[in-house]
């Protein structure tokens, strides 16, 4: 399994010190043979983890860090996660405006670069951006879209994060029964992979749970939950609000 593959994996998996571990000694081969791809994919992967321990300001001076890297390599592929933190970091602290603009630029260079997957995936976090804003048709029609390719696609890996959409998209528009059998959902798809969500999906997440905990009370949550952990995923979407 190559650094990318494996760091990637013990991040989705919740391994911290792991990936810490591995990014800071790939830094130092990448350096010494001047490998820029693996310099960036090291910096990249401590600009997520800065992310998850929610320092914003440390995220970001990675991922600048690993920006210039790849523009000095002249390798546009090399741009493309450098850039999706930094749309990250916008989304988290609460400039929606300036993430959408990054998003919209992510998906623009994803799609001269023949990616499709990340595309979609980047216009899932352009649909938080919208929802955010309180754009709630122009959100619900791209997290349907997407929701969509991912099933068509067989994009397992993504299924648990079309579940987060579906639970904040519910928290916004006030049905908090709904939200918490879509966290349900949420939870047991993550569980599946054995994977825990990325630091923006997270907070997106928490936020529609707190919500869902204060409208329906701990008891009331609790059993919405467990009903939602029960459902398979695309029968969880069959409500044509979603």
């Amino acid at each position: 399994m190559s650094f990318s593959e494996s760091v990637r994996t013990a991040f989705r998996r919740g391994e911290t010190h792991a990936v810490v571990r591995m990014s800071e000694a790939e830094i130092g081969r990448a350096r010494a043979a001047g490998d820029p791809a693996g310099e960036v994919e090291a910096l990249y992967s401590l600009a997520r983890v800065a992310i998850r321990a929610g320092d914003l300001p440390g995220g970001e001076a990675r991922a600048r860090e690993a920006l210039a890297v790849a523009l000095r390599s002249g390798d546009l592929s090399l741009e493309e996660r450098p850039r999706h933190v930094l749309a990250a970091v916008a989304r988290m602290s609460g400039d929606l405006a300036r993430a959408r603009d990054l998003y919209l630029e992510s998906i623009a260079l994803n799609e001269a670069l023949g990616q499709p997957k990340v595309v979609n995936s980047e216009r899932h976090n352009l649909a938080f951006c919208e929802l955010g804003l309180g754009n709630l048709d122009v959100a619900r029609k791209l997290f349907a879209a997407g929701r969509e390719e991912v099933f068509q696609q067989g994009w397992a890996d993504f299924v648990p994060y079309v579940c987060v959409a579906g639970a904040a998209l519910a928290s916004a528009e006030g049905d908090h029964s709904r939200a918490a059998r879509m966290i349900g959902v949420t939870d047991a798809a993550f569980a599946a992979l054995g994977q825990v969500p990325d630091p923006d999906d997270a907070a997106d997440l928490a936020a529609a749970r707190v919500a869902a905990i204060e409208a329906l009370g701990e008891a009331g949550f609790a059993e919405e939950h467990a009903q939602g952990r029960l459902l398979d995923p695309r029968t969880a979407f069959d409500d044509d609000r979603f």
